[in-house]
């Protein structure tokens, strides 16, 4: 005999400033349900959780929970104020028998547990609640985004603990391989209503669409349904007058029905400006070595990085991902090595912490201050790629409404901080993207859209992730911190990086082929030298070089192609190991001639 719910939510209805955001909702939550809870920022997912926890009081309906059984809520804001270190507040509800669950979990999501709360960062506070609620194992766990400032390493912890739990949880989070990985349902919240659909995430996007599909139809079956009996309204009602009221009426419900309809929220109108092409050569790394106190964070990386690449840093947490990318930006002195910067770059910069944005300005002022160039936060247009705008039209472009605008920056929530540190750097010209952490507290849609418009981008991006979908969408070359300062450069995104780095036995094989690749460029540079002057035969071999590389480039973008069959690697190993091992080859060798064409460049200048 099948077991009563653990929860039921019966005809449940909730109300902000006369909005509603669920209406005559009912749910039932089963013993070992894997549910996501999915929708756009702001409407009204973490509220819906914490109806379910009992946290906010419904305007009407009712909760069930059945007896012995207990559910666990997630804080994303917990209050540790009464606690000397986050495994206080971790334990403060444990047996005292059970406190060895808390160290164990701990260490998986990599939190130090003798922390002070005065101390600890937002992510450290985060991950003990996240830690408490796991190791009180109750019946129900409601996990609000659990793999924000979580790394890779951390966030695949959780999901090994989640995929083997008998409880039952809902998920909220932005991670589609995490969500794909683990749910059974969907719960979508959208315009007030609440969708369910007995499917995990792996189907919400192809359901999502079908849903919207179905919605234009009806909408333009209802428009021409009015228009049709306003038609008939001008045309005969004088003569039918007293025997069609009821017509007249129905015209009137028609046009009630329309302008009751909630109008589906846009994606936010989000594109780069794109600057003056920088040169081929963004960042040249040679050698280059950096380590604070007893810790290596890099040693002896040598890395090209030429126009158009999408360079992801990825790896643990603290591991030194930012000050890499402070190193490749030239940001941070290596201690060393040598870091040579390309020509004619604008970089614009997205860093974790959002330290452009002072929280104590509006967000009008966020948009329209620039120190740089001694500009006030009071002026009513800012200039988005070279045309003027007004402040409230660009910010409504990146859904925030009108009383938003003169609010300030603190009262936002982590995505929509996200959204205007993007409109600010993309109001203004660029070719070279330093993002740090862009992907945490994003909505899908707004995922989705940045991964179109930096597939579209014509200048050269640098980025650290631990959204490992996001990765593989975007990425060309994975930068791998490996430990002990080994940082390892791999063709593709996450998956392929975790693909070589099997076939490989973690990276050997490359590290290899990069010294090799060094080597050769110390030869080539002694060899051009010689004279001080260009050659007959140097002149001849720069006529040469663009078609070399061009021919080059199509061969990369072949074995591209050939890489990206799904069954590839799983059933035609063979053939994937010598594919990628001539991508590796010929993307060496691209960066080599393109080196040599620049060497010749120059000296062919000096000596005009």
């Amino acid at each position: 005999m099948a077991r009563p719910p653990i929860l039921t939510l019966s005809d449940i209805s909730l109300t902000f400033g006369g909005n509603p955001v669920f209406d005559g909702l009912g749910l039932t939550i089963q013993e070992g349900d894997r549910m996501c809870l999915v929708g756009r920022n702001g409407s009204g997912k973490s509220t819906l959780m914490k109806v379910i926890a009992g946290l906010i009081e419904a305007d009407q309906g009712n909760i069930f929970l059945r007896p012995g059984q207990t559910v666990g809520y997630m804080d994303q804001h917990p209050d540790l104020s009464a606690f000397a270190t986050l495994g206080d507040y971790a334990r403060s509800e444990l047996d005292p028998l059970d406190s060895y669950k808390v160290d164990i979990i701990a260490d998986g999501l990599k939190l130090n547990l003798d922390t002070s709360p005065a101390t600890a960062s937002g992510g450290e506070r985060r991950r003990s609640a996240l830690v408490k609620i796991m190791a009180e194992e109750p019946e129900l766990m409601l996990l609000d985004e659990p793999t924000n400032h979580l790394d890779i390493e951390a966030i695949q912890w959780l999901e090994d603990e989640l995929r083997q739990t008998k409880k039952a949880f809902v998920l909220i989070s932005h991670d589609r391989a995490f969500l794909r990985t683990l749910t059974r349902a969907t719960m979508w919240v959208d315009r007030g209503k609440v969708r369910q659909n007995p499917q995990g995430f792996e189907a919400f996007e192809d359901w999502r669409d079908k849903t919207f599909e179905e919605e234009d139809q009806q909408r333009h079956k209802l428009n021409r349904l009015i228009k049709a009996e306003a038609r008939w309204a001008v045309e005969g009602i004088s003569a039918r007058r007293k025997r069609n009221q009821g017509r007249v009426r129905r015209l009137g419900d028609l046009k009630d029905e329309r302008s009751g309809q909630i109008k589906r929220q846009g994606a936010a109108a989000m594109a780069f400006a794109d600057g003056p092409k920088s040169g081929k050569l963004v960042v040249n790394v040679d050698g280059v070595s950096k380590a604070f106190e007893s810790k290596t964070i890099v040693e002896n990386l040598t890395l090209k990085v030429t126009r158009g690449e999408r360079i992801a840093l990825v790896g643990p947490n603290g591991v030194g991902k930012t000050t890499v990318l402070n190193i490749l930006t030239g940001a941070l002195e290596p201690d060393s090595g040598t870091v040579k910067m390309g020509v004619n770059l604008l970089p614009a910069i997205f860093d974790q912490n959002r330290s452009a944005l002072n929280p104590a300005h509006t967000l009008w002022e966020s948009l329209t201050e620039d120190k740089d160039l001694g500009v006030s936060g009071k002026n009513d247009q800012i200039m988005v790629r070279g045309m003027p705008r007004h402040v409230v039209g660009y910010l409504k472009e990146f859904l925030f409404d009108e009383n938003q605008a003169r609010g300030p920056v603190s009262v936002l929530s982590g995505g929509e901080k996200a959204r205007l540190l993007l409109s600010r750097i993309m109001a203004r010209e660029s070719n070279l993207l330093v993002m740090d952490e862009p992907t945490n507290d994003l909505d899908v849609e707004t995922l989705d859209l940045l991964q179109e418009i930096l597939d579209g981008y014509d200048g050269t991006v640098l980025l650290v992730s631990h959204d490992r979908d996001f990765l593989d969408r975007v990425a060309t070359t994975t930068l791998a911190f490996e430990g002990n300062g080994v940082v390892t450069p791999y063709a593709g995104g996450w998956t392929d990086y975790q693909t070589q780095k099997k076939l490989r036995g973690g990276g050997d094989v490359v590290t290899k082929k990069a010294g090799k690749k060094k080597q050769g460029k110390t030869d080539k540079s002694s060899t051009t030298a010689v004279g001080g002057g260009i050659t007959f035969a140097q002149t001849d071999r720069l006529e040469k070089l663009p078609a070399l590389i061009e021919r080059t480039e199509a061969e990369i973008t072949k074995l591209e192609e050939f890489l990206s069959q799904p069954d590839l690697f799983t059933e035609h190993p063979v053939k994937f190991q010598k594919a990628t091992d001539g991508l590796i080859e010929r993307h060496e060798r691209l960066a080599e001639l393109e080196e040599e064409w620049i060497g010749l460049e120059a000296l062919k200048e000096v000596n005009s």
